[in-house]
C-alpha cells in the first residue's frame, strides 16, 4: 500500500503536514500560509502547570488547532480520529492507506526511532504523516525530514499510544472534503486579527506579550527562589521550548513574518510588510536571548550574562511584540 505523495520539508510540524496533506488533495499553501490562516502563533507560561516538575511555557497555540482554525477559514472539512485501543487504531490506518489515502498523526517524538537520539525525548505533539506500507513497515513523511523514511508496527504503536500529556491516543486526521472556491482575503484577515487579539487582548497576565513580560519578571529572581540548580534547569528548559520544540519561539516569529510578507502582497498592504520586518528583528532578539541562555546553562566564563539580563532581554522582547501586534490589530480589525 503505497500513496503516491509528495513530501516537503518544513520547520514546523503541525503547519508542514497540513501544507503536504493538501497539496495531495490539490490545495497549494505553503508552510507560512498554513500558520498565519490558522493563528498558529502564541505564548503563554503557567507556573501552576509542571512537567517534569518544570513550569510550562509555549510559543504557540494547542496542537491541532492551526488545522482546525485553517480549515474552516478555507472551508475544508476534515476527520479526526482517536482511539482507546491500539490494534482498531492501526486496523483503521491500513484502512485510509487501502483506499489511497495519507494520514496526519499525532505521535510521541521519543518512539521515533528514525530521529537521532539526541533529539528523542518525551514530547507528544509532534505531527507526521504516515502515505504507505511496505514490507511490514510503515512509510513516513515528517516535516522535519528532509526525505522519507520508515517505522515498524511496533515503533508506530508506541508512537501513538505514549503516555504522558497530551496523550495522543491514536489520534490521527486527514481531509475529506476541499472547497473549489474559497475567499483568501477573508480567511487572511481572520487569521491575522485572532494572532494580534491574542498576542495583545486577552485579559490574563500569562498569555501573549503579557505573558512574556510576566516570564521576564519571574526569570529574573529564578535563583533566588529555587537555588542555582534548579535555576538552570528550568532555564535549559525554556531554550527547548523556544529553539527545539515545534521551531519553538524565535522560529515561529520568522515563519509568521514570511507570512505577512505574502499577505501584505495578496492584500496589496504596506503595513504588513514593514510589519513583517519588525517581527523577523523580534525574532533575532529572541534568538539572542536564547544564545545567552545557553552560555549560562553551560557555565561559560566570558560573553555571559546574568539573569536579571537575561530578563531585560525577554522584558524587551514583550515590549515589542506587544507593539507589533497591537500594530496588526489596528490594521485588521475593520477588514
Amino acid at each position: 500500500m503505497i500513496v503516491n505523495f509528495t513530501h516537503k520539508q518544513s520547520a514546523h510540524c503541525e503547519s508542514g503536514v497540513v501544507s503536504n496533506l493538501l497539496r495531495f488533495h490539490g490545495l497549494e499553501f505553503d508552510e507560512p500560509m498554513v500558520f498565519g490562516i490558522g493563528s498558529g502563533l502564541f505564548f503563554s507560561y503557567l507556573p501552576f502547570i509542571k512537567v517534569n516538575g518544570i513550569p510550562v511555557a509555549a510559543y504557540r497555540i494547542w496542537p491541532g488547532q492551526i488545522f482546525k482554525r485553517f480549515a474552516d477559514r478555507i472551508g475544508i472539512k476534515i476527520e479526526t480520529k482517536k482511539f482507546s485501543n491500539p490494534t482498531k487504531a492501526m486496523t483503521a490506518l491500513d484502512q485510509m492507506l487501502e483506499k489511497g489515502q495519507p494520514v496526519g498523526m499525532l505521535t510521541s517524538v521519543f518512539y521515533l526511532n528514525y530521529l537521532p537520539a539526541a533529539y528523542r525525548f518525551h514530547f507528544n505533539a509532534h505531527n507526521l504523516i504516515v502515505f504507505g506500507k511496505e514490507n511490514g513497515k510503515y512509510l513516513v513523511s515528517d516535516p522535519v525530514m528532509e526525505y522519507t523514511t520508515e517505522i515498524s508496527y511496533d515503533d508506530l504503536v508506541r508512537a501513538r499510544f505514549a503516555k504522558g500529556m497530551p496523550e495522543p491516543s491514536g489520534r490521527m486526521y486527514y481531509p475529506v472534503e476541499v472547497p473549489k472556491d474559497f475567499s483568501l482575503e477573508k480567511a487572511l484577515w481572520k487569521g491575522i486579527k485572532q494572532t494580534s487579539d491574542n498576542m495583545t487582548r486577552i485579559p490574563v497576565p500569562i498569555v501573549g506579550s503579557k505573558g512574556m513580560k510576566y516570564l521576564s519578571k519571574r526569570l529574573r529572581y529564578w535563583p533566588e527562589r529555587i537555588g542555582d540548580r534548579k535555576a538552570i534547569q528550568w532555564l535549559g528548559n525554556l531554550i527547548r521550548m523556544q529553539e527545539e520544540i515545534g521551531t519553538g519561539g524565535a522560529g515561529f516569529r520568522f515563519i509568521y513574518a514570511a507570512f505577512l510578507d505574502q499577505a501584505s502582497a495578496k492584500l496589496e498592504n504596506d503595513k504588513l510588510f514593514n510589519l513583517s520586518r519588525q517581527l523577523t528583528k523580534s525574532g533575532d532578539q529572541l534568538r539572542d536571548f536564547a544564545y545567552y541562555a545557553g552560555r549560562v546553562c553551560k557555565n561559560r566564563k566570558s560573553d555571559t550574562k546574568t539573569f536579571a539580563e537575561l530578563a531585560d532581554m525577554l522584558e524587551a522582547c514583550a515590549a515589542e511584540e506587544h507593539e507589533i501586534f497591537r500594530q496588526l490589530y489596528e490594521v485588521s480589525k475593520s477588514k
